[in-house]
């Protein structure tokens, strides 16, 4: 299904100015730090790759995989883990790039599972909040922007594995 209405939302432009401030942010934070940015696939991956070319600071890269859509237009509330992490992050300063926090419960998942590994710290970054949608609390240090409670694809975002490729986000109109 690749044939959606949709109407731009937010500019490649806007979204590029926005991580680019997150990343300024970032690198005053961690200057002459060794740090570990955590992209967390699939979603976040154009926002990651981008973040992370925006953070001065001594960086590797790794990628956790976890899914709460399963195909539909909103969380199942379910998350499930499709990539664990393939290196330690105890004692290193982490970085967890998500894409979008809607319900809250796949961000606060990840903290949790993050923590358990003992990092130095734990700094959380999302690229979209929907604070309407939230079902718990879920404390993220860096929101690109809060969005209404709307569905979403491009930068990354999907609807069944499409749209991702787009380099603006758009909110979907109708699904037919």
């Amino acid at each position: 299904m690749t044939n959606l209405s949709l109407k731009p939302y937010l500019t490649e432009e806007q979204i590029q100015q926005k991580v680019k401030e997150i990343g300024a942010t970032l690198s005053k934070k961690f200057k002459n730090e060794k740090v570990v940015a955590i992209c967390v696939l699939k979603g976040s991956f154009m926002f990651y790759s981008d973040l992370v070319r925006n953070i001065e600071a001594d960086i590797t890269c790794e990628f956790f995989g976890v899914a709460s859509y399963h195909g539909g237009t909103s969380s199942s509330g379910e998350v499930k883990v499709t990539l664990d992490l393939a290196g330690p992050v105890e004692n290193c300063h982490v970085i967890l790039v998500e894409d979008i926090v809607d319900t809250g419960l796949t961000m606060n998942y990840l903290k949790n599972a993050i923590q358990s590994r003992k990092p130095k710290s734990l700094t959380t970054v999302a690229l979209l909040e929907k604070p309407d949608a939230l079902k718990v609390k879920c404390d993220i240090d860096h929101v690109g922007f809060k969005i209404a409670n709307e569905f979403v694809v491009g930068y990354g975002l999907d609807y069944q594995g499409y749209y991702r490729n787009l380099p603006y986000i758009a909110q979907v109109q109708n699904f037919q």
